[in-house]
């Protein structure tokens, strides 16, 4: 339960009451993600196509479950959440004319010099170290699988930032697991620790 907070002294003066202290309930910030993804047309599992697109030449045995579950991880993170929920109110507002001109008519018809939506993706392909951005600019260029459908501005949903998102999430996922799969190889081969490494 929330604790009231006093009201400043101006909100006294108009006589308004006690308001509830802010405090952030991660369970339904990863529910509305979740739910938002779900709201404009994307699947876990198209976005783990993405992440099998990217990473099967390196991993021949990968499978569309570990595709899967590594997005599923990349979601898990606040960071990702906070990008995808953002982007994706951005992408509605203007979808529904509520930005000010000229916001609105840049996100509206993804403008070409507007880079926002990609500098909003990058802090999603960073979560899992730099090697995400060499998969984020190749999906980018390319726009296999689910980018192609999100970039097909003759649908009518306007999305400028979500398309971003997706190919930031699957790059990201696909980092984790270039990440994990090193990890094993090495505990495979069992190097040496090194000093200092208890």
């Amino acid at each position: 339960m929330q604790t009231p907070e006093k009201p400043t002294p101006k909100e006294e003066q108009m006589g308004m009451p006690e308001r509830q202290a802010y405090s952030l309930n991660s369970r339904k910030v990863a529910e509305a993600t979740r739910s938002w993804l779900e709201k404009r047309g994307i699947k876990i599992e198209e976005i783990a196509e993405l992440v099998l697109f990217l990473q099967k030449k390196y991993y021949p045995g990968l499978t569309m479950e570990e595709c899967v579950h590594n997005v599923e991880k990349v979601l898990e993170k606040r960071e990702v959440q906070n990008a995808v929920l953002t982007g994706i109110q951005l992408d509605v507002l203007a979808e529904e004319g509520k930005l000010l001109s000229p916001l609105q008519e840049m996100i509206k018809n993804d403008e070409g010099l507007y880079g926002v939506d990609e500098i909003l993706a990058l802090s999603i392909v960073n979560v899992y170290g730099s090697i995400g951005l060499t998969n984020f600019g190749y999906v980018d260029k390319l726009k296999p699988g689910v980018l192609e459908r999100l970039n097909d501005k003759s649908l009518g949903p306007v999305h400028t930032f979500l398309d971003d998102i997706v190919g930031a999430i699957a790059s990201a996922a696909s980092s984790r697991i270039a990440h994990n799969k090193q990890s094993e190889r090495e505990v495979e081969i069992e190097l040496p620790k090194e000093p200092g490494d208890d």
